[in-house]
């Protein structure tokens, strides 16, 4: 591997398709790996110089592993990746949240760690909630608590940076270092190793037809973008527009209308639907658009609770409030149902607007960017066990059996949202109550409002008792 020895190298490695070259490219901001579905394309290492905040390392994209017959064309693959690993100074170990702990995650684990390298855990997939279990189990591996991301939609790309760059013992560039490498970058005509620009916050515009969300788009983008009418149903496909607000770039998602699944009968308004509620998947801020003149019908408190369950920042806003007289009246009304509707979420951010007049429109992005932020707020561990030895002291946990339940540690597993996990010998007996006591006492202690939060207990000890 001909590499400098400035550069630290850093393999990453896994079984098939679990998504090693997608983070590959994720981190060196190109599309050199093949990325598909197919496992096994990846059969030579592949090289590449990532920088991450300001430091340049060399990554290694290298070939899934897994148990082959001698001599086969997979047992060469898995020698190349397993010389990948002994010349790194780190090793990213990726596995699928979605598809949980498998025994060749383990197996392959166990190699990771015999190598003495310093190894960093990646639970990839992890976007949505569907990957949260994987993440807990990951904890299994003995490596160390899980870095969540999602290396195709970018997520927590920046919490593995900052751990690699740990784990190598480095510390990010300043900021002066960090602007003149990127003045040098950019005299070099070579856009394929130009960092990427910052990413867009994404927020989808949701609610029931004719709520007035292709209006919303136009007024916020300051021009006639989307066709609007009175016509319910006239938008179709999910369709994103880009604009700046204040410094912060925003990509905007205009959706279908939903309806209740009974109601839906043709096919092109079941398409529409299907991808209104991808876009509420893959956005980060979801506006839940309220019609003022038909208020939190059963559909809107139905999407509300979809926009929680994927984990979603949610943000509601209730248009045409030009059209309404007893405006603190209805007000009181509305931010009550809200609270009453989706209590697992409180202090949900609340605007009044109306896209037409295009009033409360900034009062409807500092929310936005507002909840974002909180969405994406990391606590440190020493934070949060000073914080748990202080909820236990005011709330112990209740006997079962007439046995005190002993909570021990607690760390944060990942942002998008603020996802948690707390080791218990007797996990699984302690009353969902005390649990909700946790969330709610974590949700004040660290100014977490509006965004859902994900606390998992997990049965065992403190996972690094041991290396301390």
């Amino acid at each position: 591997m001909s590499s400098s020895p400035e550069i630290p190298v850093v393999a990453i490695v896994g079984r098939p398709n679990v998504g090693k070259s997608t983070l590959f490219n994720r981190l060196t901001g190109t599309r050199a790996a093949l990325v598909s579905d197919l496992p096994g394309l990846t059969r030579d290492r592949r090289e590449g110089i990532a920088d991450l905040f300001g430091t340049d390392i060399r990554l290694v994209d290298t070939a899934g592993l897994e148990e082959a017959q001698r001599g086969s064309i997979a047992d060469r693959m898995r020698k190349q990746s397993e010389q990948a690993i002994a010349e790194a100074d780190l090793v990213l170990f990726v596995i699928d949240a979605r598809a949980g702990v498998t025994a060749a995650d383990t197996g392959f684990a166990r190699i990771a760690r015999q190598s003495g390298k310093p190894v960093v855990l990646v639970a990839n997939k992890a976007e949505g909630n569907k990957g949260t279990d994987g993440v807990i189990d990951a904890f299994s591996l003995g490596l160390g608590a899980p870095i969540a991301i999602s290396a195709e939609h970018g997520e927590g790309i920046g919490d593995l940076a900052e751990d690699m760059l740990a784990a190598l013992g480095l510390k990010a560039a300043p900021a002066a270092k960090r602007r003149r490498s990127a003045e040098a970058a950019a005299e070099v005509e070579k856009p394929q190793e130009r960092a990427a620009p910052p990413k867009p916050i994404r927020v989808a515009i949701v609610g029931r037809p004719n709520a007035g969300k292709s209006t919303l788009v136009n007024a916020l983008l300051g021009e006639d973008r989307m066709i609007t009418g009175p016509e319910p149903g006239l938008t179709r496909d999910s369709v994103s527009s880009d604009f700046e607000w204040k410094g912060h770039e925003i990509r905007l998602f205009d959706t279908a209308g939903l309806r209740k699944k009974a109601k839906i009968t043709e096919t092109a308004e079941k398409l529409s639907a299907s991808d209104a509620v991808r876009a509420i998947r893959f956005a980060e801020v979801v506006v839940l658009l309220i019609d003022a003149e038909r208020p939190f019908e059963h559909q809107d408190l139905t999407i509300g609770h979809r926009v929680t369950e994927e984990g979603r920042a949610l943000v509601v806003a209730v248009n045409k409030w030009d059209l309404v007289a007893e405006k603190q009246k209805i007000l009181r009304e509305l931010k009550k149902t809200v609270a009453e509707s989706l209590a697992q979420v409180p202090d949900v951010p609340f605007v009044a607007i109306s896209a037409r007049s295009e009033s409360g429109l900034d009062q409807l992005m500092s929310a936005i960017v507002k909840t974002y932020a909180v969405w994406n707020r990391r606590v440190s561990t020493p934070q949060l066990n000073r914080w748990l030895a202080e909820a236990l002291s005011r709330h112990a946990p209740p006997a079962v059996h007439g046995k005190r339940i002993k909570i021990r540690y607690v760390t944060q597993l990942s942002t998008r949202p603020p996802t948690f996990v707390a080791f218990s010998q007797r996990a699984e007996a302690l009353p969902q109550s005390y649990v909700k006591y946790l969330t709610n006492s974590l949700r004040e202690t660290f100014d977490l409002p509006g965004v859902p939060i994900r606390f998992h207990l997990r049965a065992g000890e403190n996972p690094y008792a041991k290396k301390s």
